[in-house]
């Protein structure tokens, strides 16, 4: 049920693809009803073709729904126009990707740094921002060095780093662990257990099931449609 500080609302989200002659290619979201509120973790899964990357891609503000309304703490924004789509993207949403995404040229902190570059934060609050999700993160001691020069486990700290320095409403997270090692994956999953014990919201694509269970939520997609809710804790 929504609550008065329900953060994503979304309401009879339909998303097709059309063919060049207008008829439909696929019907990747079907009328999905979702709320999320402010604080809670939720894992989205399913199979193959299910929906998840349409309904991320929508949750994060990167495609727009063919219909339907998409409330994101507070502001309606499924029809927004692309500029102001890239605004509240950059304002209000943190984005962690299975590949790390980093620049290679640049330092780890310079490539924190980026995100607050293109908002216009001025230099010195942007390093001392930079140097707080650092230490947020646990890379305090890798400050200098370049993406090469860090493991699989630090790259992907850095990239939540990055997501964060922002300060946004949800943390959108992509087949997180993906790339890394059991190990090092459970490394950076127990850093979103912490930020999310810190009230972030956190939405997660993931095909794997321990890292599912790991949050408050599992949300099922199958075919275009939520199949099932399941809270787990």
């Amino acid at each position: 049920m929504p609550t008065e500080d329900t953060v994503v609302k979304l309401r009879n989200i339909e998303r097709v693809y059309f063919k060049p002659d207008g008829s439909i290619l696929v019907e990747a979201l079907r009328g999905i009803d979702l709320d999320v509120p402010r604080g809670q973790s939720v894992a989205i899964m399913g199979a193959s073709g299910s929906g998840k990357s349409t309904l991320m891609n929508i949750l994060g503000c990167l495609d727009k729904p063919t219909s339907g309304n998409y409330t994101l703490d507070g502001s309606e924004v499924a029809q927004l126009d692309d500029q102001s789509l890239s605004n509240i993207r950059g304002k209000e949403i943190g984005f962690v990707f299975q590949s790390f995404n980093l620049i290679p040229q640049l330092t780890i902190e310079e490539n924190i740094e980026v995100p607050l570059y293109y908002q216009k934060v001025p230099p010195s609050q942007r390093r001392d921002r930079t140097l707080e999700m650092l230490d947020l993160v646990g890379l305090s001691n890798r400050v200098g060095h370049k993406p090469s020069e860090l493991s699989g486990g630090q790259q992907q700290r850095a990239a939540i780093a990055r997501a964060l320095v922002t300060k946004p409403s949800i943390l959108l997270a992509d087949e997180p662990t993906g790339n890394l090692d059991s190990q090092t994956s459970g490394d950076v999953l127990e850093l979103f257990d912490s930020l999310h014990d810190d009230g972030l919201t956190t939405i997660m694509v993931t095909h794997d099931a321990d890292v599912g269970n790991r949050c408050q939520r599992i949300v099922y997609l199958k075919d275009g449609l939520i199949d099932t809710d399941v809270y787990n804790q």
